[in-house]
């Protein structure tokens, strides 16, 4: 007896300790965590039970402590309290979204839809119109584009042979270029209209020549003194006025070449699609099975059809299984991914090195799909609706695509534009104005006291004056002429 009962005793511990063992797989493997772990109603309070496939994708569903979590959970949470259902969560066993096999029969989360095995999936699931013939989509939750994900330095642009000339636009160039003459032009008529810097035309040299001007004007770029030393107050306010738009420029030239030195964010070679196939330095490829894959398959465009070329004849080489695999392989090779690029946003701003090329082409959306006689089509796009409308979609967004590569991320940086030193242009516009209307007023001074002496019109010597000073040289040369022909 005592043996039949010690016997018993083993078996019953035998089987609890299976049992035990069997359960406890069952929480480790993401692909069998269920309602229980999801949701807090159950089928004993009369709700209906939605079977949910889904598939592992950051930031959408991941697996945290033996339970999922992600921007589908919480929006699958909010959908089920809307409409008071509850779920159980399966993760789609192939690890596919969707895509007709070469037997004619759907893999993913669509087949798994179409062999009743779920209700509704719930993911990242693009939207096509392949899908929508055998299947029901909802109102998009999201909506992407087709982007390039590339590594920095497998598309830094080795700096050009005028780099040092990016901080400022063509367009600042120029108008500077335009400053530093019309400045010196002044310097050159003022310095020859002041009795100040020149008294006597006759006999006196001006150093203030035209030559002379653009070397003084260049000297005040560089910071350095030269000379010659403006004399006259309408000189020197020229002068000042030059030496204030050298200073704030070069500061601002040095400040923004700093920016783009140390940004990082010069013109990428990669800008479009039809650069990367233009470009052979880079591998590229997308999702094997993807919308993504079917979208160049399906175009018409014949970048697209070169892009879908390449990687068909390459699919062993380029085609990644899952988006994870897509993210390690650009950032530890020569790699170029095309993907969503809401999914590619936020790898490049977790992985600091990582960036999306500009152009997005493809606009679609991510959409809860659900079998083509389902009632709950209807419903679960009024209650996508209504949630976009209270703005908890943006809420979600803003929760899930929140990074750690965030704070590290710097403006995008371009070249300064003509507006930003209207400011400065305007200062240096007026000090010229006011340093000719100074010379002007020096030399009538001087004329109207000449006019006194010579006893003519103020006008009359004031004219004088102005020829004399601005034919200096014709001048010259005519008393050199006279007094050759006397000596001779």
């Amino acid at each position: 007896m005592d043996k039949g009962l010690h016997f018993m005793f083993c078996v019953i511990t035998t089987m609890l300790l299976l049992r035990e063992s069997s359960q406890t797989g069952e929480k480790n493997d993401p692909k069998m965590l269920a309602a229980s772990k999801s949701d807090s109603r159950g089928p004993g309070e009369g709700l209906p039970t939605l079977t949910v496939t889904t598939i592992l994708e950051d930031p959408y569903v991941m697996v945290r402590s033996a339970e999922l979590e992600g921007y589908c959970i919480d929006l699958l949470k909010a959908l089920a309290a809307m409409l008071h259902f509850s779920y159980k969560v399966k993760v789609v066993g192939d690890g596919q979204y969707g895509a007709v096999s070469s037997n004619g029969n759907w893999t993913g989360m669509i087949g798994e839809i179409l062999r009743q095995e779920a209700d509704i999936a719930v993911a990242p699931l693009t939207v096509t119109s392949a899908r929508e013939e055998v299947v029901s989509f909802t109102t998009p939750f999201l909506q992407t584009g087709i982007g390039i994900l590339l590594r920095k330095d497998t598309v830094s642009q080795e700096m050009s042979f005028f780099h040092f000339l990016a901080p400022f636009s063509k367009e600042t160039w120029t108008g500077l270029l335009f400053a530093y003459v019309l400045t010196c032009f002044c310097l050159f008529l003022v310095a020859r209209l002041s009795p100040c810097e020149w008294n006597e035309p006759k006999n006196d040299e001006n150093h203030f020549t035209f030559l002379n001007s653009l070397w003084f004007g260049a000297g005040a770029l560089a910071l350095q003194g030269v000379t010659p030393r403006p004399k006259a107050l309408s000189v020197r306010v020229i002068a000042a006025v030059w030496w204030l738009f050298t200073i704030a420029l070069l500061a601002a030239y040095i400040a923004n070449f700093t920016a783009l030195l140390s940004s990082g964010s010069e013109q990428l070679p990669i800008q479009t699609f039809e650069d990367l196939v233009k470009q052979r330095k880079l591998e590229f490829g997308t999702l094997d099975g993807s919308s993504t894959f079917y979208f160049f398959k399906n175009s018409k465009n014949p970048t697209h059809q070169m892009i879908y070329e390449y990687m068909d004849k390459r699919r062993d080489q380029v085609l990644v299984k899952t988006y994870q695999e897509a993210v390690q392989r650009v950032m530890e090779s020569n790699y170029a991914f095309i993907g969503e690029s809401i999914s590619q946003d936020l790898a490049a701003a977790r992985h600091c090195n990582l960036i999306r090329a500009p152009e997005v082409i493809g606009a679609r959306g991510f959409g809860i799909a659900t079998t083509q006689a389902s009632l709950w089509t209807k419903k679960l796009s009024i209650a996508v609706l209504k949630l976009r409308e209270s703005g908890d979609l943006d809420y979600l967004r803003n929760k899930w695509w929140e990074t750690s590569c965030l704070h590290k991320s710097r403006d995008r940086w371009s070249p300064l534009q003509p507006q930003a030193l209207g400011g400065l242009f305007l200062t240096l516009a007026i000090g010229l104005a006011l340093g000719v209307i100074a010379a002007v007023v020096e030399l009538s001074n001087k004329s109207r006291h000449a006019a006194g002496h010579v006893k003519k019109s103020c006008c009359s010597v004031f004219t004088e004056e102005m020829c004399t000073r601005l034919r200096i040289k014709e001048n010259t040369r005519q008393s050199q002429e006279t007094s050759g022909r006397a000596n001779a």
